[in-house]
């Protein structure tokens, strides 16, 4: 009844009033009302299904990990408008991480189904890559690369339910696989590895009739560009892929000449559109791999591919009929789509003045870590924030290359070992200093005067666009895999630590490093200023008299144990060993497995030749393979 009278008051009263009184109304309502919503999809948001399966605990929190953690001023803060029906937690803003006291979703939530992916595909298109556990820093790498250039439309495969969950609690979309893989680096061309390669296959089966595009992605390649412009140019294309070519066919952006590349296409990169020829492929693909587990997967894919190739879609499309005469096959370049070798070895783009959109890790030769360190060199990894400040500091050196053994004579198999023992020997009394100091070891830029692959050659390809001399990628002489790995300390002495050559100059390393930094410029003892007594210092500057031996490095750097950086102008000459003859001969176990070999030699069956950390202690050494089937073994 008041509110009656109310009204009618109102309807007699002069206009301005009747204004008034409609507006305080109005606003009553809609507050009421916005209050009302907001309460209810709080309840449906904090709400978590009445059944988890038996992998996750109805009392599941973030797992602790030391994998990337996007720090807050990164966090991508979208906050949805209140809704009455409960979100996918796929739907999710990407980094928005969930609140700790929700439970975590059951496992069918994340079933890869046509409504998962739809709520990710933006312009018909999704990407999608997919792996386990141990290859979480790198789908952490390979997402925020993407979020960065502003591209949200992928999704992530979990092979395992410890990368589910630890995803979902990172705000990243995921979908389950089932494939209830190990948690663990499953290794280059093991079972477990082939396995893998069949899940991507299953995969592009099932999502190519969902009626998207799909650009399906290896986890051990990183993104510089958003590819999805250049890839919507052919829009004729059935399947865009990458390759394994070395020799470039063109020398712009455009695709490769597809009847002058002799390299393998590479399934690591590829571009599937959702039309007939393209899910026959994926349907008939899959049925070969699941028929016979010893075929390789991209060996399947090639061959399938190559059973029908040529002639060319038009004059100028880029695009050739393969397969089955009817699906259109482009092959991207690989100065822009790179391979490990285009990338890291031939600077095929740089050359060539052009922009690269990926690089994939493959040419490589130590593992996973291997991979690692190489993105790292390029400053293209994503690691947490302690990894750029380590306990006890760095130590960092300047590497002394007389100009004969970089640029003098032929580049041959003789000049490049003389080049790179020169270099090995500096890195092994570096690495006894790091030791000798607790400090963590930023490895040199390392050169070479010829190329390594896995078969013989003449020194570099003919037709590749590889310099010489190169800075080559440092699995290319050492072991990453062997200096990264555990080893039993009563055997091998402490863990040293190493970090790559670009780490100085990464825009992660915090100005707390960038602004603690000692320079040490070695002199001979007994000249003015050269006192090994003496560890005064002026504007971070420190005089080091050459020769010295265990006590006097601790005797002169102790006093620094503080300073984040230190850096030597040359350590040749600089220390004369450890003191401890027990403790030499565990850092000389540990080093000599640093090393690996170069491969390989014409006309000499095997024909690689092994590294030797300590080639300058045996007279006579020389660069030769092994001559009996008992050499060929390290020389350790």
């Amino acid at each position: 009844m008041a509110w009656r009278n109310g009204c009618e008051e109102v309807a007699q009263s002069k206009p301005l009033f009747l204004t008034i009184y409609t507006v305080v109304i109005i606003g009553i309502v809609v507050s009421f009302f916005y209050v009302f919503s907001a309460i209810y999809s709080s309840n449906n948001l904090l709400s978590s299904p009445s059944t988890v399966s038996s992998s996750f605990s109805h009392d599941n929190q973030p797992p602790r990990d030391q994998t990337l953690n996007i720090s807050q001023s990164e966090v991508i803060h979208n906050v949805p408008p209140p809704s009455l029906e409960p979100q996918n937690a796929s739907t999710k803003s990407l980094w928005d991480v969930p609140p700790l006291d929700k439970k975590m979703p059951a496992l069918e939530t994340f079933r890869l189904t046509k409504e998962l992916v739809q709520q990710r595909v933006k312009d018909n298109v999704v990407i999608v890559t997919f792996g386990n556990y141990a290859f979480m820093d790198f789908i952490l790498t390979w997402v925020k690369q993407l979020t960065d250039m502003e591209v949200t439309n992928f999704l992530v495969g979990a092979m395992d339910t410890k990368l589910l969950e630890a995803l979902y609690w990172k705000g990243v979309p995921v979908f389950d696989m089932g494939s209830h893989m190990s948690t663990v680096d499953v290794g280059w061309g093991s079972p477990t590895f082939h396995k893998m390669g069949r899940e991507k296959v299953i995969l592009i089966d099932a999502i190519l009739p969902f009626g998207f595009e799909l650009l399906m992605c290896d986890t051990d390649m990183v993104w510089m560009q958003n590819p999805l412009p250049y890839l919507a140019r052919y829009p004729e294309a059935d399947v865009l892929t990458s390759s394994d070519q070395l020799i470039p066919t063109v020398v712009d952006d455009s695709l490769e000449v597809w009847n002058e590349v002799s390299g393998a296409y590479n399934i690591g990169i590829f571009h599937w559109r959702p039309s007939e020829s393209s899910k026959k492929l994926a349907k008939q693909w899959k049925e070969m791999l699941l028929a016979d587990d010893k075929i390789w997967d991209q060996n399947g894919f090639n061959d399938i591919v190559r059973k029908s190739l040529g002639p060319s879609v038009g004059d100028d499309s880029g695009l050739v009929y393969a397969f089955d005469g009817n699906l259109k096959l482009g092959i991207l370049p690989a100065s822009i789509f790179c391979s490990g070798h285009t990338y890291f070895v031939q600077a095929m783009y740089q050359q060539l003045r052009l922009k690269p959109y990926a690089v994939h890790t493959t040419f490589q030769y130590g593992g996973t870590e291997g991979k690692r360190h190489r993105l790292r060199e390029a400053m293209l990894f994503h690691d947490p924030p302690e990894y750029y400040n380590p306990p006890g500091g760095f130590l960092s050196f300047k590497p002394f290359i007389p100009k004969g053994l970089l640029l003098s004579g032929e580049h041959n198999v003789e000049s490049h070992f003389a080049l790179v023992n020169y270099q090995i020997k500096q890195i092994r009394t570096a690495l006894a200093i790091a030791s000798l100091l607790n400090r963590t070891l930023v490895m040199p830029p390392l050169w070479c005067r010829i190329d390594r692959l896995w078969y013989p050659h003449p020194g570099i390809l003919e037709g590749t666009l590889t310099r010489q001399p190169f800075l080559c990628p440092l699995d290319h002489v050492f072991e990453v895999n062997v200096m990264l790995k555990k080893l039993p300390e009563e055997e091998f002495g402490p863990e040293i630590a190493i970090r790559e050559y670009s780490i100085i100059d990464n825009p992660s390393l915090p100005s707390e490093v960038k602004n603690s930094w000692l320079d040490v410029q070695l002199c001979k003892e007994g000249t003015p200023d050269c006192d090994a007594s003496d560890n005064t210092t002026l504007g971070g500057f420190l005089k080091f008299p050459k020769h010295s031996n265990e006590e006097t490095f601790m005797k002169i750097f102790s006093p620094f144990k503080d300073v984040k950086v230190i850096k030597f102008s040359s350590v040749q000459d600089a220390f004369t060993g450890f003191t401890n003859k027990e403790r030499e001969e565990r850092f000389r176990n540990r080093v000599k497995r640093y090393v690996g070999i170069w491969c390989c030699v014409l006309d000499h069956d095997p024909g690689h030749i092994y590294y030797d950390m300590y080639w300058d202690e045996k007279p006579g050494w020389k660069a030769i393979p092994p001559q009996t089937p008992e050499d060929d073994h390290p020389p350790w």
